[in-house]
Parts: structure tokens; C-alpha cells; sequence
């Protein structure tokens, strides 16, 4: 397993990426969107942050958190 580095800085602002497996277009469908959602909004509750910006695209999506 790799170990990546993480930084902790209190307050900061990130970046990320998350892409499908193989590209597929699973975020096409809206049941599973719905269920992106879902899992967003869980998290959220556990570990309070904010979304700046989400870009949903068929096979991946894009985000700025706080």
C-alpha cells in the first residue's frame, strides 16, 4: 500500500479528482448521483466541510472543498 503524504492544514482549501473505474460513465445514471448525494451529505455530517464547487461528469468529477 502506498503511504502517501498528507497535508493537515486547518482551514485550507483542496482539490481533487475522483475518476471511474475503466471510464465508465456510472454518473450518467441518476439513481446512482442520487446515491453520490447520499454519501456526501453522511460524510459531511461526520466530518463537517464545505463544498466550494462540484463538477459531475459521466466518468469522473471534480472538487473544491473547505
Amino acid at each position: 500500500m502506498p503511504n502517501y503524504r498528507r497535508a493537515h492544514v486547518p482551514g485550507g482549501t483542496f482539490f481533487f479528482t475522483v475518476k471511474t473505474e475503466r471510464n465508465a460513465p456510472i454518473f450518467r445514471r441518476n439513481d446512482v448521483v442520487r446515491i453520490l448525494g447520499d454519501v456526501i451529505r453522511e460524510t459531511k455530517r461526520l466530518w463537517p466541510f464545505e463544498i466550494k464547487t462540484i463538477v459531475l461528469l459521466p466518468d469522473h468529477l471534480h472538487t473544491i472543498l473547505n
